[in-house]
């Protein structure tokens, strides 16, 4: 009956991705079913270690997050959960050999937004980015090419850079949320009080070389990922255009979205460029 706990562990990861992330979800939705699931369980693990510390605000973050640890580590040791959001991550973590060390950079990231509300240096900044987004795209990278160690090598940079567009691009679009709400600052040497035009160009062009380098390698990916990764990398490429044309005082007082109806257009847009080969 393990089977049987495994698939409702499975549906569990799908229906985290699908209730928390619909552009993420709409992006999962374009890779070949073979590799989905897996993707769905990376999510999810991901997603509830993030709000753990980003909205349980009504009781001990810390403590339900050590807790949270303890189990995603017994998880992987015993490959079974009772949490059945690890159970499904646990199962993809050992079909792919997927590494310790990007599991413990990435909750080392997710620690740190515990009690850390500023990031001084590029180095400190650097360091954030890596646990909480590149190693994310390094994980789904595993999946993508099938644990395939010399194409994950050849992809690898490539992804990290994806992974750490598809961040700062949060960072921007959530400056409002990050700092009212959750006194954070991710962005150092920019005063987001004072986030002017300039500042905010410097920004953007910074993420603009990430996803150069991203695309770079979104183009080499095996068909069965290509799609969906374009899918997403579309998407906040879109995003990334509305911030830009957004003015920075804007930015700071409100959160910018891309509406459903413009993602599916993506969507479509994106299909018709994948299908005649003009990524």
């Amino acid at each position: 009956m393990k089977a049987l706990f495994d698939t409702v562990s499975y549906s569990c990861s799908k229906i985290v991705t699908r209730t928390y992330s619909t552009s993420f979800s709409l992006a999962t939705k374009m890779l070949y079913k073979s590799i989905r699931a897996d993707i769905y369980n990376i999510y999810g693990f991901v997603r509830f270690a993030d709000e753990i510390v980003d909205s349980f605000h009504d009781y001990d973050k810390e403590d339900l997050f050590n807790k949270f640890y303890d189990d995603l580590n017994e998880a992987i040791e015993n490959k079974i959960s009772l949490n059945p959001i690890l159970n499904a991550f646990q199962h993809t973590y050992h079909k792919y050999n997927l590494e310790k060390d990007m599991v413990d950079a990435f909750m080392k990231s997710m620690r740190l937004d515990l009690n850390k509300s500023n990031y001084n240096t590029v180095e400190e900044y650097q360091n954030y980015i890596y646990g909480s987004a590149d190693v994310v795209g390094l994980m789904c990278l595993k999946v993508f090419v099938k644990g395939d160690q010399e194409k994950f090598n050849e992809l690898k940079l490539s992804a990290m850079a994806l992974g750490s567009a598809f961040q700062k691009v949060n960072f921007l679009r959530d400056l409002k949320a990050d700092m009212e709400g959750l006194n954070r600052s991710y962005f150092p040497n920019i005063n987001l009080d004072e986030l002017d035009e300039t500042s905010k160009q410097h920004i953007i062009e910074d993420i603009e070389y990430d996803f150069e380098r991203g695309l770079q390698g979104i183009k080499k990916l095996p068909n069965e990922a290509k799609l969906g990764v374009f899918m997403a990398y579309r998407y906040y490429r879109q995003l990334l255009k509305k911030l830009q044309n957004t003015p920075a005082l804007h930015i700071k007082n409100s959160r910018i979205r891309v509406s459903n109806p413009k993602k599916i257009e993506l969507l479509m847009r994106s299909y018709v460029k994948y299908q005649l080969n003009l990524m």
